[in-house]
């Protein structure tokens, strides 16, 4: 069909040749630009759920510091705080309280959960401060 160098049909031979080599040169592009992607989609997903671990375990420590902090304001034992907070601080976490001039402090640490890997380990804390009761009504 090509073979004729004649007129009209030269030009929709090569036109035909060119668009098929067009086609043909886009093929890899697709390919590559998925290789490129789908790492960066699955290192951002991570990253989002790395981030939502760790906002959870911040929440946690949170509430396991005013839990402690309201036991110790109650007047309970030291060791009954320290439980009430760790039952709800995340695993791991060091829970500490002191009582200052009528004030009760309880602090929680822990690590978050996820990748320690090239320094991305984070450590969380919360303090909570509350009242405590023997304190209150007394006027110096």
């Amino acid at each position: 069909m090509c073979r004729s160098e004649t007129g009209l049909r030269r030009g929709r031979c090569r036109a035909r040749l060119r668009t098929r080599h067009t086609r043909f040169s886009d093929r890899g592009f697709v390919t590559a630009e998925a290789a490129v992607v789908l790492p960066t989609l699955v290192l951002f997903t991570m990253a989002l759920i790395w981030t939502l671990l760790a906002a959870s375990a911040q929440i946690q420590c949170v509430d396991a510091a005013r839990a402690g902090a309201r036991a110790a304001a109650r007047q309970d034992p030291d060791d009954v705080a320290v439980s009430a907070a760790r039952q709800a601080a995340p695993r791991g976490a060091n829970v500490s309280v002191r009582r200052d001039a009528g004030l009760v402090r309880v602090e929680v640490v822990a690590d978050a959960p996820g990748p320690e890997v090239l320094g991305l380990g984070l450590r969380l804390r919360s303090e909570a401060v509350a009242l405590a009761e023997e304190s209150v009504g007394v006027t110096v």
